[in-house]
């Protein structure tokens, strides 16, 4: 199939591309958010295409991937045409949670497509048929060596988001391991900062640090928790949304108090062993429950349907 998606999550996106379809990606003057085209940190085959906005009418497109309410005004405009489509919704519901409506609530011609169980759980869908489709990452190996008594953390803005990214309580954590941040706009925070890095360095620089913390309060499932796994690396999580799906017992710890993590995080640090064998473990749960070739054969499955 040919598949139109604009560029907005890069991890996601990095994986679904892998598919056997042909993916156009909406480019704009200045690479801006309705347009930014192929990735340029994220190694993507040769069969995801950039094609300028202004000649996308001119594309035989077979179905839409929409992931913003937006996106569906500039499809229509952009393409002269309404086709198929399905809505991804990568993110937890904000505001008053509990009465919190989706955009695509009053609609049932799309499926909305939710990348977590919690998501579809939590957000009011109303009328619109929905699909949980989880994710798969793209194996990076195990890369783990652990040889800095150190945790890593992945996040981006962690200042913008502080109390939804878990950044409010990083100097509690960092009072008993030393952290090292990896992402967007990290830099001038007290911690070791590695500023937007290519996923291949990223991940050869994260499997080095001992121990991986995952401190969002308020996320759908960050992709990085589960690459951090497959590289091999012991997790210590906040119990919180899908976190508790994803991370059994034998691959870290999650808990609601922060004592008991920063006590994890401390033990891990100062045990390579065990270190090492949680990691093991942890790596072979999000191969089995994450895989890249589940999570493209569930797309499969749904995109022949539409």
């Amino acid at each position: 199939m040919r598949i139109l998606l604009w560029h907005v999550h890069g991890s996601w996106t990095t994986s679904f591309v892998h598919g056997h379809h042909d993916y156009v990606l909406p480019l704009v003057p200045g690479r801006g958010l309705d347009g930014r085209g192929r990735a340029e940190t994220y190694p993507w085959p040769a069969r995801a295409r950039e094609v300028p906005w202004d000649r996308l009418r001119d594309e035989p497109i077979d179905v839409v991937v929409y992931q913003r309410p937006h996106e569906l005004d500039l499809a229509r405009e952009w393409l002269g045409r309404d086709l198929p489509g399905v809505y991804v919704e990568h993110n937890t519901p904000a505001g008053d949670v509990p009465r919190t409506r989706h955009p695509l609530a009053g609609r049932s011609d799309l499926t909305l497509v939710h990348v977590t169980h919690f998501n579809e759980l939590f957000w009011d869908n109303g009328r619109a048929p929905t699909r949980v489709i989880e994710h798969g990452v793209v194996d990076p190996g195990h890369l783990y060596t652990g040889e800095l008594p150190r945790a890593g953390v992945v996040v981006n803005e962690p200042v913008r988001r502080t109390r939804v990214a878990g950044t409010d309580l990083l100097p509690r954590f960092a009072a008993k391991v030393p952290l090292d941040l990896f992402g967007m706009k990290v830099e001038g925070l007290p911690y070791g900062t590695y500023e937007d890095l290519p996923q291949a360095r990223m991940h050869a620089e994260l499997a080095r640090r001992r121990v991986y913390l995952h401190p969002y309060r308020w996320t759908s499932l960050g992709l990085a928790l589960i690459e951090a796994m497959t590289l091999g690396m012991p997790v210590v999580a906040l119990a919180t949304t899908e976190a508790v799906e994803a991370v059994p017992p034998e691959a870290g710890v999650l808990s609601t108090r922060v004592e008991t993590l920063a006590g994890a995080l401390e033990e891990f640090a100062a045990d390579p062993e065990r270190a090492a064998q949680t990691g093991k473990a942890a790596r072979a749960a999000a191969l089995a429950r994450y895989g890249l070739g589940r999570f493209l054969e569930d797309w499969d499955r749904l995109l022949e349907e539409v």
